[in-house]
Formats: structure tokens, C-alpha cells, sequence
């Protein structure tokens, strides 16, 4: 069984991420395999907060050269996690 430290590889801190803080949403890297109530339960779990919502996206890597050698970064799955109006998560 995967424990929360497996599901969720780290919050994701760009300055999109930053301006959804307002809403109370917070964007982190997660598994591949992780389904959206893997990710609740690692999130309640880790942070000791309220979800309110799951949303994720699988997203591609991206092709990459380097002089004539071609290769990919790897794709990876990310979540928005929306909490609920009397959670927080301090960001530091």
C-alpha cells in the first residue's frame, strides 16, 4: 500500500500557483498511478486540512536536444487541490 509521502511528491510553487492561494487552491506534483482520492486522503493526511475538491491533469513531456542527441523529460501528473474556506496550508 502506498503511504502519503509515496502520493504526493511536492507542492508546486509557481507564480500561477502563488495567485490561486487567494482561492484556497494548492497545486502539487503527484504518482502517476495516484487516483483523486488517493490524493484527498494524502493531502488531509500530510497538511492535517479539509478537501473540498480534486482536480488533475496528466501532462506530457516535453521533447528536448541536446546537439544531435534528441530525448523527452519525463511526463508526470499534477493536482489541484481545493480546500475547504477554513483550511490552510502555510507556505513558507
Amino acid at each position: 500500500m502506498k503511504t502519503a509521502q509515496d502520493v504526493i511528491k511536492n507542492m508546486i510553487r509557481t507564480e500561477k500557483a502563488s495567485n490561486m492561494l487567494t482561492l484556497n487552491k494548492y497545486f502539487f506534483r503527484v504518482d502517476r498511478a495516484a487516483n483523486k482520492i488517493e490524493v484527498k486522503k494524502a493531502v488531509e493526511e500530510i497538511y492535517k486540512v479539509k478537501v473540498d475538491s480534486v482536480n488533475i491533469m496528466n501532462l506530457r513531456g516535453k521533447k528536448k536536444r541536446v546537439r544531435m542527441q534528441e530525448g523527452m523529460t519525463p511526463s508526470w501528473k499534477k493536482a489541484i487541490v481545493t480546500l475547504k474556506p477554513d483550511s490552510k496550508i502555510e507556505v513558507t
